[in-house]
């Protein structure tokens, strides 16, 4: 068969799948329409009104047109764009039986990633990773994990006062040393760890790929996955291939850690070891102890740290943007341990200051380092306030939590960074027995069955980091930095996590 004939079939075939989709879509809008939004154009759909780097302010101005729910598509790809907390949580939470799977194009088998927690379909598989966190995550264990988190947050401070232009490699060396001591009772080096790398080196990758633009165009032309790699343009495939082989690496060598120093009876106790312990009560024969076993280790590879090093960023330039809030903060935590600093402030100080955990809360609620959530998927057609809401694997759900973030019923004045909004809502009794200081911006986290489930564990090590550093530093912006409180100006980086 000729090259131009084999061109021509495809052509045949995407014109004909595109076409069939359309009428099936018809027939169900005749009776229900499908949620407002920006008029497709033919076969590619919204996909020229799109930043691919920065998608969500496309997302903003629909929002703003056109309300709380919006219908986009790119190429043969629904989205549906959830801008309010009311409805995300009517969909999400409420009918989480049926918003509860992943768009099958989003774990992106190529990349290796058929293994995350984050981007499994809902599934056995799944409950059994969910179970696991669970046990490990769940709001009174995460208590016995304090010691690690306020240890690093001393490295931090040490890391930060002898090279404080490297900030950056400090907030995610922080972030991944708690991961990794929690998990696995890994150590991780103070500088240039080579484990460190290849976790930083892989998350790199998944942030650029792992969005719905990405899955949308890989999901329309599959054949992207089978280019050559020294192809011009194809950055995409020689990601894929570094990929594959650092992903191996990184879920078996702390896993092997483990094994090995439970086997020489050496393992101190970690999210890991604790669940392999469990396996022989909890099983009959060997085949399911592997099933379990296997599940451990791919979820535990699953533990992320890039949020957190996210939020601390954000920290940092709201700092720098509002100097009268920094003032403030440390007010507060000289009155807890005194102006002249004869300690580090501690876990037993959290309920004496409000002010803190108001602005950890600001933090997260100003600008959402997830900003488009993790995509969710239909198991069956929906109805939701007249709009049909189709199934199946094109079909994409996105809760936009910085659209969220900007709510001005909600947050009046919400460019602006004002812990005070918060104060009411701030948590102030022994910070163990809740959630993350507030339900106030739970959206951050996700919702429903998917919501994050280390959202306690990334509460407790902001806490820990912000506190520390403001004891420790006055956090001025460089010489001729011109940006105003807006954050106007500020460049974001594009892709999962900003």
């Amino acid at each position: 068969m000729t090259p131009i004939l084999v061109l021509a079939l495809a052509l045949i075939a995407l014109v004909s799948f595109v076409v069939v989709q359309s009428l099936q879509k018809k027939r169900h809008t005749k009776k229900h329409p499908l949620p407002p939004g920006p008029p497709p154009l033919p076969f590619i759909g919204n996909v020229i009104g799109i930043d691919p780097d920065h998608p969500w302010l496309a997302y903003s101005r629909w929002g703003t047109e056109y309300g709380e729910i919006v219908y986009t598509r790119l190429f043969s790809q629904d989205i549906v764009i959830i801008n309010s907390e009311r409805v995300a949580h009517d969909l999400l939470d409420r009918r989480s039986h049926n918003y509860s799977t992943r768009p099958p194009g989003l774990a992106l088998l190529s990349f290796s990633h058929d293994y995350s927690t984050t981007f499994l379909p809902y599934s056995d598989k799944l409950k059994l990773h969910r179970r696991i966190f669970h046990e490990a995550f769940h709001l009174k264990a995460v208590s016995s994990f304090r010691p690690i988190q306020m240890c690093n947050a001393r490295s931090l401070i040490l890391n930060l006062l002898a090279s404080p232009e490297a900030y950056g490699t400090h907030f995610y060396t922080f972030s991944t040393s708690i991961i990794m001591s929690i998990m696995y009772d890994y150590a991780i080096a103070p500088v240039d760890d080579p484990f460190l790398a290849l976790i930083e080196r892989s998350l790199e990758i998944d942030v650029r790929v792992f969005r719905p633009e990405v899955a949308a165009v890989v999901t329309q032309f599959p054949i992207l996955e089978k280019l050559p790699p020294w192809l011009p343009g194809a950055s995409f495939v020689r990601d894929a291939i570094v990929q594959r082989t650092l992903v191996p690496t990184i879920m078996d060598m702390p896993f092997e850690h483990v094994k090995n120093n439970m086997a020489a009876g050496t393992a101190a106790p970690s999210v890991v070891s604790d669940a392999l312990k469990r396996i022989p009560v909890k099983t009959q024969d060997e085949g399911e102890a592997a099933v379990l076993e296997k599940g451990i280790k791919e979820s535990s590879a699953s533990a992320a740290s890039e949020t957190t090093t996210s939020t601390l960023y954000v920290f940092l330039l709201a700092m720098v943007l509002y100097p009268e809030v920094q003032t403030r903060a440390q007010a507060e935590i000289d009155s807890v341990i005194g102006e002249t600093l004869e300690r580090l402030p501690d876990w037993d100080d959290r309920a004496s200051m409000p002010y803190i955990n108001a602005i950890i809360l600001e933090t997260l609620r100003w600008f959402p380092v997830v900003p488009l959530g993790i995509a969710h998927a239909t198991v069956n057609d929906d109805v939701y306030e007249g709009y049909y809401i189709p199934k199946g694997q094109s079909h994409i759900i996105i809760s936009y939590a910085r659209f969220m973030a900007r709510n001005p019923d909600k947050y009046p004045n919400p460019t602006r960074f004002i812990p005070e909004r918060h104060m009411s809502k701030v948590v102030v009794e022994d910070p163990s027995t809740h959630g993350p200081a507030s339900d106030d911006i739970s959206f951050v986290f996700g919702f429903g069955r998917r919501i994050c489930v280390g959202r306690h564990v990334v509460d407790a090590s902001l806490f820990a980091a912000v506190v520390n550093i403001l004891t420790v530093f006055r956090l001025e912006r460089a010489p001729g930095w011109n940006v105003g409180p807006d954050a106007v100006g500020v460049k974001w980086t594009g892709g999962l996590t900003t």
